[in-house]
């Protein structure tokens, strides 16, 4: 498999928000998800803005297959401050004329690796 490259980021990202803009998003109901919110003192609509406030450095991994279910399509890594604390950020473009989907949005477990970050 090759290797992401920035342009590969560049461009899911930019389909992601144009389809954003037509469809609007789903999240998934997950406790860290909704424990998110409480924690980082945000709410669902904040939620929004910052996902798209994604840029191509934000960027950890993908495109990725989600094993726990094929006919969804491949999930992304992002990874993006908010509150001085690191959120993680999975992310999928959703089926066709159908909302994106946000996987995961809580506060990271892991110290995240930003593959096009500088420093």
């Amino acid at each position: 498999m090759r290797k992401t490259t920035i342009d590969d980021v560049s461009a899911f990202l930019s389909d992601f928000f144009t389809k954003f803009d037509i469809y609007d998003i789903i999240f998934e109901r997950r406790d860290k998800n909704d424990q998110a919110l409480l924690d980082l003192e945000i709410t669902p609509s904040q939620r929004k803005e910052i996902i798209k406030k994604l840029v191509p450095v934000d960027y950890l991994s993908g495109p990725n297959p989600d094993e726990n279910d094929t006919s969804r399509p491949d999930y992304w890594e992002f990874g993006i401050k908010v509150r001085n604390v690191f959120v993680y950020i999975k992310i999928n473009i959703g089926k066709k004329s159908k909302p994106v989907i946000c996987i995961s949005f809580h506060i990271a477990e892991y110290k995240m690796k930003f593959p096009f970050r500088k420093g």
